[in-house]
């Protein structure tokens, strides 16, 4: 007899919440059995919740991830078809990547440039503000050292 899993275990072990474990289930990629009230995953539901954990990680969706675990399912050892499309998943989501890496470096340069500016911005306040009050100074001490003349 094989393995079972309660959803708590499950939930431990991945670190998820029992609603997520539950959230899979109704998206049809885990399929538990039931005892009474009591959901049994089995080992092939542990390891496509592993698989799903994974595939999210990797920024696939759920609908595709179910279609892999279908094309999967279909053969009961994987197929070329269900290759073909992992390989086609993998080099779309390189493709969205290497995007947002090109994306966030644009970013970086256009918030690099404008700290530039506002920083040579301030400078600027700061130094007339500087001026405006040095030329004070300069006046009061003048007519103060008059005074003292007279």
């Amino acid at each position: 007899m094989s393995k079972t899993y309660s959803i708590s275990e499950l939930a431990n072990e991945f670190d998820l919440t029992t609603r997520s474990i539950r959230f899979y289930e109704d998206q049809e990629l885990l399929h538990p059995t039931r005892r009474g009230q009591t959901r049994v995953y089995s080992s092939k539901d542990r390891v496509r919740l592993k698989l799903t954990i994974r595939g999210k990680r990797l920024g696939f969706s759920l609908a595709e991830i179910r279609e892999l675990f279908e094309l999967w399912d279909e053969t009961r050892s994987g197929s070329k078809k269900q290759l073909h499309l992992m390989l086609s998943k993998i080099a779309e989501r390189r493709a969205a990547l290497d995007q947002q890496m090109k994306d966030i470096t644009m970013v970086q340069l256009e918030l690099e440039s404008a700290e530039i500016r506002c920083r040579q911005a301030l400078e600027e306040l700061l130094e007339k503000q500087q001026e405006e009050e040095q030329p004070g100074k300069t006046k009061q001490a003048l007519s103060s050292s008059s005074a003292t003349m007279h």
